[in-house]
């Protein structure tokens, strides 16, 4: 950008850091943490059993972990709000972190307005008369109003957002423990319903292929702290310490919420493949909460579920604006998005990721359920095609640090397991994506309606990868001439 164009803006010139410790820890873990775990893992364990579904969230929870640390690698060694689209761009080819980039924003614009029509949607259990209009317009305003006072105001309320949900499935844990024990609910249950039926592996392998998919939406959301490493206070220790800490809280949480479902609850019982946004009252959650005696559990959950999806959305919007700022300040975005405010906010990139999440609003018009799920399907494999992305990058990164002469010991965190973790990710990437919907092909037609709205975002995506290179003649970096410069601040 031009020193003349910099001094047409009103307000700061670089992102103000303003994320500590504390906010990044939460910001990955809470990211991860929300409808996928509170409703979806029971419709996992419905499909695939109790077995099938915990073997489905280890694997997925393992690959996460490797495009964690690979991002972790990134991020400490070139802190930027700009994350996958800077890194993809300096270490493979502009043309793919431009697309990268505006996939994520793409992603999470839309998501805003799904978690929008999600979150009316859940306040209708306690007022189901009232309108979705207003609902939208109160949560957008909050979610807008978090963003627009600093990334302070971002980092503190996910802060407390993610501490709800964690301590909601500590308290969980706890209560399906003594239940198992006979402590709490009456008898003791024991490993009976693990075993229950043709448990615990059910459906065979597409069963276990399609919770497969499922626990990849549930981990969403982790990749967030590559963006907010561009505005740690201090990116080469926070980072690493969150992604400690992050991937056994994690596997802890995941696995063990799911563990427990699965010995509390059958996979026999009906109300594990009815729990959704419209029906919070089958929840696996609320159902062990309720085999307690508690009940007033649905009524809790519901009300953590309204966190999470707000969770969502507020993070959402953090992300996609300083990806979009990122984008405009490298000329692959309008320059006018690149605008900050006094506090260091790209406020003309939240407003227009605001006006993407006001989508949200047609659910007054069209129906709350049916616009939900097209917002959903809308973003398909975004989340999948960014974490694909990021295995690609890492391993260019890393190979271009060698094939420099570079020593790994300048790296501030290096990834274990190099080059397994990078390559077994990208592969399971490539699995979940291909296998998203197998069922569209086993009838006896294809379902190309189906076939559409589930692999729509691959061509959308190589529309904006092949159009940009073909537009700026863009070639893949040989690795002797990657930008291997550490920066701290995104680039002016």
């Amino acid at each position: 950008m031009s020193k003349n164009n910099k001094t047409n803006y009103q307000g700061a010139k670089s992102l103000k850091p303003g994320l500590q410790a504390r906010h990044m820890t939460m910001i990955a873990l809470g990211g991860s943490i929300g409808t996928g775990l509170f409703l979806a893992s029971g419709g996992a364990i419905a499909s695939a059993g109790p077995g099938g579904a915990l073997l489905a969230y280890i694997a997925v929870g393992i690959m996460v972990y490797f495009l964690m640390t690979s991002l972790g690698e990134l991020a400490t060694y070139v802190p930027d709000s700009g994350s996958f689209e800077t890194y993809a761009s300096r270490f493979v080819d502009p043309s793919l972190g431009f697309a990268m980039g505006w996939n994520f924003w793409y992603n999470w614009a839309i998501t805003i307005a799904a978690e929008l029509s999600a979150a009316t949607l859940i306040i209708k259990y306690w007022f189901p008369e009232s309108s979705s209009f207003l609902w939208s317009v109160l949560f957008l305003a909050l979610i807008l109003g978090l963003n627009v006072l600093s990334v302070k105001g971002y980092g503190e309320s996910e802060y407390w957002f993610a501490t709800i949900k964690v301590t909601v499935v500590i308290i969980f844990l706890i209560v399906g423990l003594l239940i198992i024990l006979g402590i709490m609910g009456g008898e003791a249950v024991g490993f009976k319903n693990f075993t229950a039926g043709d448990a615990p592996f059910h459906g065979g392998f597409f069963a276990f292929l399609g919770v497969f998919m499922a626990a990849g939406f549930s981990f969403q959301g982790t990749e967030m702290i590559g963006v907010a490493a561009g505005e740690s206070n201090n990116p080469r220790e926070h980072v690493p310490r969150a992604i400690r800490q992050v991937f056994w809280r994690i596997m802890i949480f995941y696995i063990l919420a799911i563990f427990v479902i699965g010995l509390l609850i059958p996979y026999t019982d009906p109300n594990l493949l009815k729990g959704g946004i419209e029906n919070i009252g089958v929840s696996p959650f609320t159902l062990v909460f309720e085999k307690a005696g508690l009940a007033f559990a649905a009524s809790v959950m519901n009300a953590v579920i309204l966190t999470s999806v707000l969770s969502a959305g507020n993070s959402g919007m953090y992300a996609s604006s300083r990806v979009l700022y990122s984008l405009a300040k490298r000329g692959k975005a309008p320059k006018a998005l690149a605008k900050l405010n006094s506090r260091g906010v790209p406020i003309n990139a939240v407003l227009l990721t605001t006006l993407v999440g006001m989508t949200a609003f047609f659910a007054s018009m069209f129906g709350d359920g049916i616009v939900y799920t097209w917002l959903l399907n809308a973003s398909g494999m975004c989340g999948f095609i960014t974490w694909l992305g990021i295995a690609i990058s890492h391993f260019r990164f890393r190979r271009a640090f060698q094939a420099q002469g570079r020593d790994l010991n300048e790296l501030p965190y290096k990834a274990r397991w190099f080059p397994f973790g990078p390559i077994f990710a990208f592969v399971l990437c490539i699995v979940v994506i291909l296998g998203q919907n197998t069922a569209v092909f086993t009838g006896e037609k294809i379902d190309w309606y189906g076939f559409v709205v589930t692999y729509i975002s691959i061509p959308l995506f190589l529309i904006l990868w092949l159009g940009y290179k073909w537009t700026k003649r863009t070639k893949l970096i040989p690795l002797n001439e990657c930008d291997l410069s550490p920066t701290v601040k995104p680039a002016e």
